[in-house]
């Protein structure tokens, strides 16, 4: 379902709620968090227990002739065979981790009744990621499914952030028209990524059913990942009256005091977030849900968007 139904129109206190505003996702610097405390290992807490260095840990820097009590294990056997001398590999300590922002780009996104769009508040919660990534030191990308857009290559500083916001900000102020889906997206995702990177998924619900389970937990196996599903009051819970939609230039009425009607939805809507979060919880995957009329970074506070039951 797209459009925006009847009723009243999305709050300005931070942009118009329609279209994310680059400057409305400078400004939630502010709310950037530091990361909380870390996690114990399997045999205490669930989560794996981080190294004191980010990442894999150690990075090739360059080669060298070898010497005398060198690792064999670290000989670069293709400059060896081009040179026709022995080198080895050094390495270097990889202190900057790659914080990677996956944004579904779906047309359900773009749809909201209060406070702001689904893809506004999609924005926004990445901006939010982003800020806090620069706060840690990260490296910050992003991405979308597009064969015909190049993701946003990890940079760090305030201006790798800005490079990430710049392109939220297009990505969501309409629906791309080359958008492949979010299957194609964790597709690149899973390509420009190495082990131990933290990986934030923002996504509609329906999407994310969608993307078998398995993955999940594979990907939350290799990656910190956070799976973040956005989603707008009305579709958690309708009131029982009749409501008209505007969706692709067509006016539809739905009847939500009729018991099938209302049935129906919850089909639709609140049993698939529902299945998805028992079976992802079941997986060990975080999955967080947030509202359009939520703050933008609620999902980072312990009580996280509970589903209505």
């Amino acid at each position: 379902m797209t459009g925006t139904p009847n009723g009243p129109a999305p709050s300005t206190s931070d942009g118009d709620g329609l279209r994310p505003q680059l400057a409305e996702l400078v400004a939630l610097r502010r709310l950037a968090q530091r990361p909380p405390p870390p996690r114990r290992g399997r045999a205490g807490s669930a989560g794996q227990a981080p190294s004191p260095l980010r990442g894999r840990g150690m990075e090739y820097a360059e080669s060298r002739e070898y010497v005398a009590g060198d690792d064999a294990r670290h000989i670069d056997w293709r400059v060896t065979a081009r040179t026709g001398r022995t080198h080895t590999k050094l390495f270097q300590a990889e202190r900057e981790r790659v914080t990677l922002i996956v944004a579904d780009t779906s047309p359900a996104l773009y749809f909201g009744t209060r406070v702001r769009f689904k893809s506004v508040q999609a924005a926004r919660a990445g901006a939010v990621a982003a800020w806090s990534a620069q706060r840690r030191g990260d490296r910050i990308g992003a991405l979308r499914g597009s064969d015909r857009e190049a993701p946003i290559a990890p940079a760090g500083g305030a201006r790798g952030v800005l490079r990430v916001l710049d392109a939220l900000t297009r990505w969501y102020s309409q629906p791309p028209a080359d958008d492949l889906g979010l299957e194609r997206a964790l597709d690149h995702a899973g390509r420009v990524l190495r082990p131990g990177a933290r990986m934030l998924v923002l996504a509609d619900p329906l999407q994310a059913i969608r993307i078998p389970p398995a993955r999940w937990s594979a990907l939350a196996q290799h990656h910190d990942l956070s799976l973040l599903l956005l989603v707008d009051p009305l579709e958690l819970q309708p009131p029982a009256a009749p409501l008209q939609f505007l969706a692709a230039q067509q006016r539809i009425g739905l009847d939500l005091r009729r018991s099938d009607v209302q049935a129906h939805w919850q089909a639709h809507f609140v049993e698939p977030l529902q299945q998805l979060r028992s079976q992802l919880a079941a997986r060990r995957v975080d999955v967080q849900v947030l509202s359009t009329d939520a703050a933008s970074d609620a999902w980072l506070a312990p009580a996280a968007t509970e589903v209505p039951a």
